[in-house]
């Protein structure tokens, strides 16, 4: 089948409220969308400063800025939100998105990550006009036995620390939406997507396995891991923003058979074990850093983590274009070229473009 990769020629003009745009993963996607010609609105809390550098959203020019910032869990600020943007087209990437920090305010995630979403369905159906909401989750929201397989669509959804049941949550809450709701002709389609663990430059969140390296490395000091036997669906932050526009592109153009849960991770090749990543991004990186074991006692985390993209391939004609190798010194670019006084936003667009060029879209 002919893929549906994001192009001008679908998404100019589209009027996007996307939620979660001061993030990382949002930062990235309200960039392209911009440079494909949508008119992007965010909604999203104000990016506070983190460690080590500035929030990606301020450093590429503050895509997506046509909301002003709220909270999610504002059920009256997240109407006016739609009042404003009138929208198309809705991503909602919105949301508490650290394990560890689920752990600390297991409440919080909880509130964001499930009420947050209901906030965000409840005024997407009395929207007029919308026609598609993509709500994405996370590879976490199913229920992890330790497979030696990949997870399917069909497979339970669960999670044992606060993050991962919270995407479970969501994932039932939208499929509840879905079949009560959002399955009316006239009205919007509703599809969740479930990414892997996803790289790039521009993030530095906390304990997050590329920002933590390069902290480190940056002071050219080695870095301390955790669980350098476990192993994760890895994935460049514009795989997973393909499928996702692919997606919302797919509700509107190929209609109810795409309004489902749907995985975009890497080939089972790209599955690698933490240690590998980090010995990659060290060599990627040069001047000799490396890492240690960090012995101090967390919470638990999967040792193993891996979703089928099958359906994906099949049903959208996604697929993945980045083996994560060159994802890892797509990453390490970014953050040393940004480090070296290059634009932010520069070095964004061209990663942007060049990926791009990896599918021959046609611009």
């Amino acid at each position: 089948m002919q893929a549906l990769f994001p192009s001008s020629t679908f998404w100019r003009g589209k009027r996007v409220l996307l939620t979660g745009h001061t993030g990382f993963k949002g930062g990235w996607a309200a960039m392209w969308l911009e440079l494909l010609g949508a008119e992007v609105y965010g909604l999203a809390l104000s990016p506070a400063g983190a460690s080590g550098g500035e929030a990606l959203w301020h450093a590429i020019g503050r895509p997506g800025n046509r909301c002003g910032f709220a909270d999610i869990r504002d059920a009256a600020a997240v109407e006016a939100a739609f009042v404003t943007a009138r929208p198309d087209v809705v991503l909602h990437m919105a949301a508490q998105a650290l394990v560890h920090a689920s752990y600390e305010d297991p409440v919080t995630t909880f509130d964001t990550n499930v009420m947050g979403l209901i906030n965000v369905l409840e005024v997407a159906r009395r929207s007029p006009g919308l026609k598609a909401i993509v709500n994405v989750t996370s590879d976490k929201c199913y229920e992890n036995t330790e497979q030696v397989w990949a997870y399917r669509e069909t497979e339970p959804m669960g999670g044992s620390d606060p993050y991962s049941a919270s995407k479970g949550c969501a994932e039932l809450v939208t499929a509840s939406y879905r079949r009560s709701f959002f399955n009316r002709p006239e009205g919007p389609l509703l599809a969740s997507a479930r990414a892997g663990n996803v790289i790039g430059g521009g993030d530095w969140s906390p304990d997050r396995l590329v920002p933590d390296c390069v902290r480190s490395f940056s002071r050219q000091a080695d870095v301390l891991i955790r669980n350098p036997l476990s192993t994760r669906p890895w994935q460049h932050v514009l795989e997973p923003i393909t499928g996702y526009l692919m997606l919302a592109q797919a509700l509107i153009e190929r209609g109810a058979d795409a309004a489902q849960g749907w995985n975009f991770g890497p080939p089972d090749d790209d599955a690698w074990p933490v240690g590998r990543i980090v010995d990659a991004l060290a060599e990627a990186w040069g001047s000799g850093v490396g890492w240690g074991r960090d012995e101090t006692v967390r919470p638990h985390e999967a040792m193993l983590l891996r979703v089928d993209a099958s359906k994906a391939r099949l049903g959208l004609g996604w697929r993945p274009r980045l083996p994560i190798g060159e994802g890892l010194a797509w990453t390490v670019d970014w953050y040393k070229s940004v480090a070296a006084g290059q634009s932010a936003r520069t070095v964004t667009m061209n990663h942007i473009r060049a990926y791009e060029a990896l599918s021959g879209a046609a611009k």
